[in-house]
């Protein structure tokens, strides 16, 4: 029995980082329209930029220049107040000769709670969702549009660039690497399973059934899977943004995300229906669930590899594996100068995240939601 044990755990531990994305690999691709020439392309839709804030007074002003500042004839601007109390909405009321408009929240009631708000007052075909604290390139809208020339595309997801404090692109390592190559398959199947929260676009139809309590990047490709259509992403637009200078406040940020993503899922646990969303619930399945599994996955492989070692060589050499790769975490946390070193850096950031997933899942079963946004400071 502990040697069965010992197997599902690391099959476990294993699916949702190797096994999953294999499996997409040799599943058939979706036919895609070919896209058309971005450069001279005249838009054709109707857009609504709708930009989330809470007590942004001293980021918004910047922001609204950076929207205004857009290749976008047809684009309506905007801001979507969670019950800001700072001074922000006097801000973007001073743009109101330039066309940006205020949907202010009667209450805090969240992201999704002030995005509807937004929603309500947006007269575009077309709605693009962005936070304050990222910069969008001038030509990112008439790029994200050219996806939806594709019937079958229900919404279009950026992909994220993180800029450190001197201007530099940070964090283009080997994870992110990988996460893009797995957005990638996933988009080529049955649709992304969580768009960037950050800067997505959506058809207006698919923003009719608004979850205010599901965080919208998830909501919003469910909703493309619920009727026929796919969320995608878009390589060629992108949105940068700061990274987190606080590595404790970037830990926080990911507790949160995956406390919203779990809330997600217990509010809509219908998408795991294989019978109703078919591939798109394996892609939920095993994005997402095996995901939030694999820490205990991996506390149970060490345990039983512990007690198990001395059974069989294959359980031993297991142990010591594990045992090396702590170590190298243990090594990049007592000595930071070194976690840049792939050895380590890989580890690290492997273990950490997963810290993360565990410390949300926890918190998620004592009862603890993410209903109210709070935006992390860069």
């Amino acid at each position: 029995m502990l040697e069965i044990g010992f197997w599902v755990s690391l099959v476990g531990l294993c699916f949702s980082y190797f096994i999953y994305p294999l499996v997409l690999t040799v599943l058939p691709v979706r036919r895609k329209k070919a896209l058309p020439d971005v450069k001279g392309a005249p838009p054709i839709r109707k857009v609504s930029l709708i930009v989330t804030v809470h007590n942004e007074a001293a980021r918004i002003r910047e922001k609204i220049e950076n929207c205004l500042a857009l290749e976008y004839d047809s684009l309506e601007i905007i801001v979507a107040s969670d019950a800001s109390d700072d001074g922000t909405d006097d801000v973007v009321r001073d743009y109101g000769d330039q066309g940006v408009k205020l949907a202010r929240a009667d209450a805090r009631k969240g992201k999704e709670y002030a995005q509807l708000q937004a929603i309500k007052v947006a007269s575009g075909d077309i709605l693009v969702f962005s936070d304050v604290a990222t910069a969008i390139p001038e030509d990112a809208i008439r790029r994200m549009m050219r996806y939806f020339d594709d019937p079958e595309v229900g919404a279009v997801s950026s992909e994220d660039r993180f800029l450190a404090r001197d201007g530099r692109i940070v964090g283009e390592g080997a994870y992110v690497r990988y996460e893009m190559w797995l957005r990638k398959l996933e988009s080529s199947r049955a649709g992304l399973v969580g768009l960037s929260g950050s800067f997505f676009a959506a058809r207006r139809s698919v923003c009719q059934d608004w979850d205010i309590y599901s965080p919208s990047d998830f909501n919003t490709a469910l909703n493309c899977a619920r009727v026929g259509l796919v969320a995608v992403t878009a390589p060629d637009v992108v949105g940068f943004y700061q990274d987190v200078a606080d590595a404790s406040r970037e830990y926080q940020r990911k507790v949160r995300t995956i406390i919203r993503g779990l809330t997600a899922l217990s509010r809509h646990p219908e998408v795991l229906n294989p019978f109703k969303f078919r591939l798109f619930a394996f892609q939920v399945f095993g994005h997402k669930v095996m995901r939030w599994l694999a820490p205990w996955f991996g506390l149970t492989l060490f345990c039983l590899s512990v007690v198990l070692a001395k059974a069989n060589a294959v359980y031993l050499i297991a142990l010591v594996g594990q045992l090396m790769f702590l170590g190298a975490v243990a090594v990049a946390y007592w000595m930071p100068s070194l976690r840049d070193r792939t050895l380590l850096k890989i580890p690290f950031f492997f273990v950490q995240a997963n810290a993360a997933v565990a410390h949300a899942g926890v918190s998620f079963l004592s009862g603890r939601r993410m209903t109210v946004w709070t935006p992390s400071k860069r």
